[in-house]
């Protein structure tokens, strides 16, 4: 009960802290940790310890790759090259969906890829497309945050989800039938939740008074060209997931190391930065190394409110929260139920998707049989509840929350009020399809 009410007054500390108080989210992030550590009884110097471990951990995964990301998107937007991807987008979608062709963009690019690293890729077309049409950035970045989150949760062969069946060994294909068509619903959900229901009071900031550009698109831009810097990545990274995929497709040899080295998402993005140069030639060659120092000064940032929001997560896995849940069901739904509620307690307390989602999966997969949950479409159903509870709710100990507060310019306030709503929504709602469609499946058998 000690630990569970200090996890609690963590949390809401440092929800206190940046919305009421106006801390900064990094020195709120870090101040907690350290707190929570030594009430925790760790030790100064092991909590320093692990403040250190989980602030690196979370940064050699994702802080090169926010700045590879950062630098494509502002070459993109300097070079007008971003306005070609936009103009484009607008005349598929006719421009009257735009926030959906964001939302259904996010759900497809998620699923080969790492919502965070998806995210700062698309994050300068979402700006443009606000300038353009007036609709609130906020509602363009719930709206891709969203769709991207949802695939991440539920579609392999995103880490979560693979991981999840292969530990309750579920029938792959199965889940992944599923988690399409579960994701899909949830995906639009987090569109509906942007468009319709979280703008109508609290608004994201606001593109009144701001004016489309006058000048025209330079269109003497090869449009594959101005498509590669974020096309290729994205392939590349896919490419390392179905090399990957248990099955070895490609097999394990040179084939295997080369798509597998290529496709480390440090690797593609890089990749993606010498693409972008090449739009600065020759017209702006003398301002890459400008813009270059520009977008790691906005990178910088981002990177440290992550690394922080990392180190505090680290601090809440030490004190083993999974071993205080007490597990019991009577019923396959009760189960399916008591899984979603697992994941969303472990996901919300230490801010991990993925740790939500592999913790979860090792607790429950002895336990399936007393579920009543230990059959092919039982399984299935397993790690889909475990995904839509690692949805709920992303928030301040989230690192995918700051990097889409920050590179959508919410303040902290504004994005527990919009984008926290919205994952917490999809979880809901998440949960609510897949039962019914277990029990129409169970029905029909």
């Amino acid at each position: 009960m000690f630990t569970i009410c200090l996890i609690i007054g963590a949390i809401v500390a440092i929800v206190l802290g940046t919305v009421k108080l106006k801390i900064h989210p990094f020195l709120s992030l870090f101040t907690v940790a350290l707190l929570v550590g030594l009430i925790a009884g760790f030790g100064a110097n092991e909590t320093i310890t692990m403040i250190s471990q989980g602030f690196g951990n979370t940064l050699s995964s994702i802080g090169t790759i926010i700045a590879f990301g950062t630098i494509i998107g502002v070459i993109l937007e300097r070079t007008n090259s971003v306005e070609v991807i936009v103009h484009l987008l607008l005349k598929w979608s006719g421009g009257k969906a735009t926030a959906l062709v964001m939302n259904f963009t996010g759900f497809i690019v998620s699923i080969p890829v790492f919502c965070d690293s998806a995210y700062i890729i698309l994050s300068s077309i979402n700006k443009t497309l606000s300038k353009k049409t007036f609709i609130p950035l906020g509602v363009l970045s719930v709206a891709l945050a969203t769709g991207l989150y949802a695939a991440h949760v539920f579609v392999p062969p995103t880490p979560g989800p693979l991981a999840a069946s292969s530990l309750i060994e579920a029938d792959l294909g199965l889940v992944l039938i599923y988690g399409l068509i579960i994701g899909f619903v949830v995906s639009v959900t987090g569109y509906f939740s942007a468009k319709h229901l979280l703008f109508k009071k609290v608004m994201a900031p606001d593109v009144a008074g701001m004016k489309p550009r006058k000048e025209k698109l330079d269109i003497r831009k090869s449009a594959i060209l101005v498509f590669l810097p974020i096309i290729i990545p994205i392939v590349l990274i896919a490419f390392k997931s179905i090399v990957n995929y248990p099955t070895y497709p490609l097999g394990q040899g040179v084939l295997y190391e080369f798509f597998n080295a290529i496709g480390n998402p440090i690797v593609a993005l890089f990749t993606g930065v010498v693409l972008a140069f090449m739009l600065t030639v020759p017209r702006y060659t003398s301002k890459q190394f400008q813009w270059t120092v520009d977008a790691l000064k906005d990178a910088g940032l981002i990177i440290l409110i992550t690394g922080a929001g990392g180190a505090f997560g680290h601090i809440l896995k030490q004190l083993d929260i999974a071993n205080l849940i007490a597990i019991d069901s009577g019923s396959p739904l009760g189960g399916l139920i008591l899984i979603f509620l697992i994941a969303s307690i472990l996901k919300t307390s230490q801010g991990s998707s993925t740790v939500a989602i592999i913790t979860t999966a090792a607790l429950v997969a002895p336990l399936l049989s007393n579920f009543q949950l230990d059959d092919r479409v039982g399984k299935t159903f397993a790690v889909l509840a475990i995904g839509a509870g690692a949805m709920t709710v992303s928030h301040v100990n989230d690192s995918y929350f700051w990097v889409v507060s920050q590179f959508s310019g919410m303040s902290t306030k504004q994005a527990l009020k919009t984008y926290s709503i919205a994952t917490f929504l999809q979880g809901i709602i998440g949960i609510g399809i897949l039962t019914t469609l277990f029990l129409v499946l169970n029905m029909s058998m």
